[in-house]
């Protein structure tokens, strides 16, 4: 029988595949563990220990007291939801259009949404600086000078929300082609239309709901790096979270330290939360 189909006793055995490589995965996966916790760690012992005092979790209990930590933390949330918001009905709806109506404009979208990615964060700032200086001068004499003014309210600075705009458009790109990839949008629409369904009810009730994890993705990248981002609020004279918590962390670092630690732990309690409602809609 060997002799007939050419293959010796134990050729059948040689040609499966070894065991998989546990020990290696396991290895790389604790690294990954060491590398992120054990910094963590040490900043929350920083936060809690005192040589003199020894452990005591007063920087935790500043918090609440601490002055700026309420109206800075309640000025990054709000302008990350007005990014989020803005940043969502500026990119779905143009990925939309070009995927139905012009695809062969993909990739000069593509590059258009990526190219902040190549503009470093302080040339952004300076030519967004010079731009208000120089819109100032030349609206002095007209009615959209208090408009201009109105964009830099100290309360809720909308050229702060338009510059994260531009500072997020390429991971929200990202994050909703693809959900976009793992969908045919085109006979999704189409159907939806030929069964007389107008436009919003697409978008509501056909395209939004498959678009639930890269919604979801989209909108934490762009939570994450509005309560991290420093280089533009600070340099054009504003003082949400982030720069808050630089401004106390010269005569307060204990405080400054807790505040970091307390934010992270907040933004991976979020992700946890809507992983896990995505998970339970997934298995409906």
């Amino acid at each position: 029988m060997a002799a007939l189909t050419g293959l010796e006793p134990g050729a059948g055995a040689a040609a499966e595949p070894g065991p998989r490589p546990r020990a290696w995965r396991a290895a790389v996966f604790l690294l990954a563990a060491l590398y992120f916790l054990v910094p963590l760690g040490a900043s929350l012992w920083y936060t809690v220990y005192t040589p003199t005092a020894g452990v005591s979790p007063s920087a935790y209990g500043e918090l609440l007291t601490a002055e700026g930590f309420a109206t800075s933390l309640a000025l990054s949330l709000t302008l990350a939801a007005a990014t989020i918001v803005l940043v969502l009905l500026l990119t779905l709806p143009a990925m939309l259009a070009v995927r139905l109506s012009a695809p062969r404009l993909r990739p000069v979208m593509e590059v258009l949404c990526t190219l902040p990615l190549v503009v470093p964060p302080i040339t952004f700032v300076a030519g967004i600086s010079i731009s208000l200086r120089t819109g100032a001068d030349v609206l002095a004499p007209t009615p959209f000078w208090a408009t201009l003014m109105a964009v830099q309210d100290r309360a809720f600075p909308m050229v702060l929300v338009a510059a994260y705009v531009v500072l997020v458009l390429p991971f929200v790109y990202r994050a909703l082609d693809s959900g976009l990839r793992t969908m045919d949008v085109r006979t999704l629409v189409e159907a939806a239309r030929n069964l007389g369904a107008s436009w919003p009810h697409v978008m509501f009730r056909v395209v939004i709901p498959n678009l639930r994890s890269a919604l979801a993705s989209a909108s934490f990248l762009t939570l994450a790096l509005v309560l991290g981002e420093f280089t533009v609020a600070r340099l054009l004279g504003y003082e949400p979270f982030a720069v808050w918590i630089v401004t106390i962390s010269g005569s307060r670092g204990q405080l400054s330290v807790a505040v970091s630690i307390l934010s992270l732990v907040l933004i991976w309690l979020l992700l946890l939360v809507v992983s896990g409602v995505l998970g339970k809609e997934r298995r409906r």
